[in-house]
């Protein structure tokens, strides 16, 4: 009999997005921190329950304590990485339950570029890392007329119906998590879109693809003309 794959308990606890980036930021910033020893002073600091320049129970001044990182939306890759969601499975085989996450992820550049993919493993950091991986090898580029798409258009995959509107400026994304993942990625901040019948969030991301990949791109009009007016020579 095959031996079943045990899940940790922090995996099974993971039931939304957030809390899978959540996690995985906090691992990111456990293997970087250095490793200090419990009790043990730092240096130019006061030791616990004393008081003076450390301050109440070992405390750093006020004017001393470090800024705290302002979060922005690249990450080290240069790319704008979003997980969606995260479901997860279960298989069901001669030896018992299988239990696995299944993450879907959003991958742009934030200018036009973007792709998405699905990663599926039993951790879940795992599962969005094979996502990411995917995600990247199958990105496309979008026409964008300024901060927004060209023209209106209807994307559809299975039952899901997404529409995409072209916004002034200033209206910023009206849409749901997942339409507002894509547009993020691909650069995108004033579109108006409606998600009809479907909610799926795989099947809505996959609409979504499906209208902007098929989006024209503007040509300008003076080369429209110029090309117009060149006429062949006859010889």
């Amino acid at each position: 009999m095959k031996d079943i794959k045990k899940v940790d308990e922090k995996d099974l606890a993971v039931k939304t997005a957030a809390q899978a980036e959540q996690m995985l930021e906090q691992e990111t910033s456990a293997t970087a921190e250095e490793v200090t020893v419990e009790g043990a002073p730092q240096q130019g600091e006061a030791p616990q329950g004393q008081g003076g320049q450390g301050g109440h129970r070992g405390r750093k001044p006020r004017g001393e304590r470090k800024p705290q990182k302002k979060t922005s939306s690249l990450t080290d890759s240069g790319f704008i990485e979003k997980v969606v969601s995260i479901n997860r499975v279960s298989k069901t085989t001669k030896g018992g339950t299988r239990l696995a996450f299944s993450a879907l992820v959003i991958v742009g550049d934030g200018k036009g570029k973007v792709g998405y993919g699905l990663g599926k493993a039993g951790e879940v950091a795992t599962g969005i890392k094979k996502a990411l991986a995917a995600a990247k090898k199958q990105m496309i580029m979008i026409p964008r007329r300024g901060t927004t798409i060209t023209h209106e258009i209807v994307g559809q995959c299975g039952s899901a119906i997404v529409l995409l509107k072209p916004a002034a400026e200033g209206t910023g994304v009206i849409a749901s998590g997942a339409v507002r993942a894509v547009c993020d990625g691909a650069g995108i901040s004033n579109i108006l879109t409606k998600c009809h019948r479907s909610n799926n969030p795989i099947n809505v991301v996959k609409a979504t693809f499906d209208g902007l990949s098929r989006l024209k791109a503007i040509r300008p009009v003076v080369a429209a003309v110029a090309a117009a007016e060149v006429k062949p020579t006859v010889a």
